[in-house]
């Protein structure tokens, strides 16, 4: 599957229930927005690089845990977190993510216009569907694989209450979380294009690039405008980029999945 189509992509936003959407609720986005959120690093590049360049897996040596340059975000001490490891697949070395009931995450830090550079490419497969998982929902917010784009911006300008979330998040957490998070998924069921609204927070935004069995066990290439699909999910201009992450997980159902990632790239949109 090619999902290069990106700016055709006839999408609506899920949104959360009205319920969830009550401050009284909002206590509950702590441990969420830990669990995925790419934290920003303590000392943040003094200026903006010409563009990203993700270390490539394929660089590294089969075995290794990462490449350098890539850093484990693990969540909570409660959580297992999943298994990382550099392998050789089809001749090219790539990162091998195992979860069973896991959730943790591996990320590089940088500080980048992404209008630059816009589309981002890589490649992922993964093993199976994650069994029950449906990221409209909080207890079953799981998916086989994903890549995660954090975002700076202005956190003066958000709602009282989002504000209240970060501050008191930051409190417990002792990590300062990025402005939005953007994520590419690979869900059960929703339709490719679809954007959902995380069910605790609305700086959180997925797009389905993937979904169903279709394509499983297979590897999977995609080109997307990130700078047009934050607008889309956000309706609003992005900021820096700070952070790029891959992530697989089953912590919410319980599952067991795998997933492999190729290299990520990023490009300008006139190529």
């Amino acid at each position: 599957m090619d999902s290069r189509a990106s700016r055709t992509d006839r999408a609506h936003v899920i949104r959360r229930p009205a319920g969830i959407r009550r401050a009284t609720r909002r206590s509950f986005a702590l441990a969420v927005l830990c669990a995925i959120a790419l934290p920003l690093p303590a000392a943040a590049q003094p200026a903006l690089e010409a563009a990203p360049l993700p270390a490539p897996f394929s660089t590294g040596k089969s075995g290794a845990a990462a490449p350098t340059g890539w850093e484990r975000i693990k969540f909570s001490d409660r959580k297992t977190p999943t298994e990382y490891t550099l392998v050789e697949n089809d001749g090219v070395v790539v990162l091998h993510a195992k979860a069973v009931a896991a959730a943790s995450g591996l990320a590089q830090f940088t500080v980048f216009d992404v209008r630059s550079a816009p589309v981002v490419e890589w490649r992922w497969k993964v093993s199976d569907l994650v069994d029950g998982a449906d990221n409209r929902v909080a207890a079953k917010e799981d998916a086989p694989a994903r890549l995660v784009f954090a975002f700076d911006g202005d956190k003066s300008r958000l709602p009282l209450v989002e504000r209240a979330v970060f501050y008191v998040t930051q409190k417990l957490s002792g990590r300062e979380l990025p402005y939005a998070l953007l994520q590419y998924v690979w869900a059960s069921k929703l339709p490719v294009g679809t954007v959902i609204e995380h069910p605790y927070t609305r700086r959180v935004r997925m797009i389905v690039v993937a979904s169903g069995a279709g394509g499983v066990g297979k590897w999977q290439s995609f080109s997307r405008n990130l700078y047009d699909d934050y607008r889309r999910a956000f309706d609003e201009e992005p900021g820096d980029l700070t952070g790029i992450g891959v992530l697989t997980d089953t912590d919410n159902t319980g599952g067991s999945v795998e997933a492999w990632y190729g290299d990520i790239r990023f490009r300008s949109a006139d190529r």
